[in-house]
């Protein structure tokens, strides 16, 4: 009986560790505020297979924002993979290319507004202080991403019904959840 006893002592020991070497369900990347300052695995991989010159003190000096000699055009490269037009990112000056003006035009029909980014950047980070949730969500670092983004979303079976209602055709989207 003792024996048993032990073993299931061992037994819940052993569930109990291995239960704190768990991680979370949610994603890090949904945190508001994320913890730790690890490396960016998409900033250390080369895409070109490292090599030592045979003369170290012939090497350039480094150049901050400059031209990286394993990995010379890493934005075309991503804009490649990524099924776009790596010529696009040639600076052709301030002149907005041929292709692009109706777009830019419908974009900023109703005005634009300079520094937008920074406004909005600086607006979101006061909505999250101020709609950070409570004490014990902050000191646990709970996910607080949808909750503090709810009265955003968009309910999309509501949204696809309004735009059916104008006459909008959408034969891409999906059913309804019920299956209806």
């Amino acid at each position: 009986m003792r024996a048993a006893r032990g073993v299931v002592a061992v037994a819940a020991g052993a569930i109990l560790l291995l239960s704190a070497c768990a991680r979370d369900a949610e994603p890090n990347l949904m945190n508001i505020r994320q913890a730790g300052d690890g490396p960016d695995e998409f900033g250390i991989l080369p895409s070109l297979p490292l090599e030592l010159p045979t003369d170290l003190a012939a090497l350039p000096p480094p150049t901050p924002g400059g031209v990286n000699r394993a990995d010379p055009t890493p934005n075309a490269d991503a804009v490649a993979a990524l099924g776009g037009n790596p010529g696009a990112l040639v600076a052709r000056g301030t002149a907005v290319p041929a292709a692009d003006g109706a777009l830019l035009a419908q974009a900023g029909r109703y005005g634009i507004t300079p520094g937008i980014r920074q406004t909005l950047a600086a607006e979101d980070l006061e909505f999250r202080r101020q709609n950070d949730g409570r004490l014990l969500e902050r000191l646990f670092n709970a996910n607080v991403y949808f909750r503090a983004y709810r009265p955003f979303a968009l309910d999309q079976q509501r949204e696809l019904e309004r735009w059916r209602a104008a006459g909008v055709r959408n034969v891409s989207a999906p059913p309804p959840p019920d299956g209806n």
